[in-house]
């Protein structure tokens, strides 16, 4: 009947091994490798690396990466950051920039093929005028009264020539 005693007794003594086995998987290092990317280990850092690169090590409760009076040291995690992988935020921000661009990109297209088709329209309606005024005939206009005239041969020679000039920058 003594099973009990014996049974708690080795239960502690396994529990309390355990702590002890676990203990070393909390003595953790970290450090920057020479690409400025952390490290993650429960071994030391190997000696090529430098005090200041390593952030953490067992025992210690915070090692300062740059101390303050050295301004060579403290660009150093200035370029850890910049290789380190982007947060969430900065990818965050780099699509919407590049949303932003698209639709921008989008709407210039559109604004283009718009003038394109203008263009296009006007190019026709002064080709129909050309072969309006090529034929001969009666050419009749507005002055600036609004008063219905009848063009001379000097007036009409004046509008091929425009019509010529406006044609010029079609294709």
């Amino acid at each position: 009947m003594n099973t009990l005693p014996r049974f708690k007794h080795s239960l502690s003594l396994l529990v309390l091994s355990l702590f002890c086995a676990a203990a070393p998987a909390h003595a953790q290092y970290v450090w920057l490798d020479e690409k400025g990317v952390k490290q993650f280990s429960d071994q030391p850092p190997p000696a090529s690396v430098p005090k200041n690169k390593i952030l953490k090590a067992p025992g210690v409760k915070k090692i300062d990466p740059a101390p303050q009076g050295d301004a060579a040291s403290a660009e150093k995690p200035e370029a850890a950051k910049s290789s380190a992988p982007p947060s969430t935020a900065d990818r965050n921000t780099e699509f919407n920039k590049r949303q932003k661009e698209a639709a921008d990109k989008e709407k210039k297209s559109q604004e283009e093929s718009k003038l394109a088709q203008e263009k296009k329209q006007n190019c026709q309606r002064m080709r129909n005028y050309q072969r309006t005024l090529e034929d001969g005939g009666r050419i009749s206009g507005h002055n600036d009264k609004g008063e219905k005239i009848i063009y001379d041969e000097t007036r009409i020679a004046e509008e091929k020539r425009r019509v010529r000039e406006a044609l010029s920058d079609c294709n």
